[in-house]
């Protein structure tokens, strides 16, 4: 007989609150087995399913991305278009993450060079911070122009 958790010991366990636990089963993303005294009783894949929610937050998934997404597991039969579908939506999730961090490594690059010129301020150095602010300033600029395009396009039809 498999060993079923409270939601007290699954709290514990994983580090998750226990109206975390509840809100994910009321949202129907990890829903466990109740007894006739109608309290929760978490299973190993349960446990497993909430370990990997953990992650997928960790990886900045919205609740809505995973809801859709964490049956995978439980197919018996995997249907190859289903797989596919979620290897374009991981690939799409990973570039959307490549573009957080070249935009991150940006940020890190535009605060160094701003304590810099603090550190040694002269005018060269403050000329070469404002060239670095204006390139910033025209590719946040031109990503918008293309976000706009793009959006616009999508609504045409």
């Amino acid at each position: 007989m498999e060993k079923l958790y409270s939601i007290q010991e699954v709290s514990r366990i994983l580090g998750l609150p226990k109206d975390t636990l509840r809100y994910y089963d009321r949202i129907g993303i990890v829903s466990p087995s109740r007894k006739d005294n109608r309290y929760r009783r978490y299973s190993k894949d349960d446990l497993i399913d909430l370990m990997n929610i953990q992650i997928m937050q960790y990886a900045d998934f919205s609740l809505d991305e995973m809801r859709g997404k964490l049956g995978f597991r439980k197919m018996e039969n995997i249907d190859p278009d289903y797989c596919e579908e979620i290897a374009a939506f991981l690939d799409a999730k990973n570039a959307e993450t490549r573009k957080k961090i070249a935009h991150l490594e940006m940020v890190s690059q535009l605060l160094n060079r701003a304590a810099e010129t603090l550190r040694d301020f002269n005018d060269e150095s403050d000329q070469q911070l404002a060239e670095f602010v204006r390139k910033i300033f025209k590719d946040i600029r031109k990503n918008e122009a293309e976000i706009s395009k793009k959006g616009c396009d999508d609504h045409q039809g």
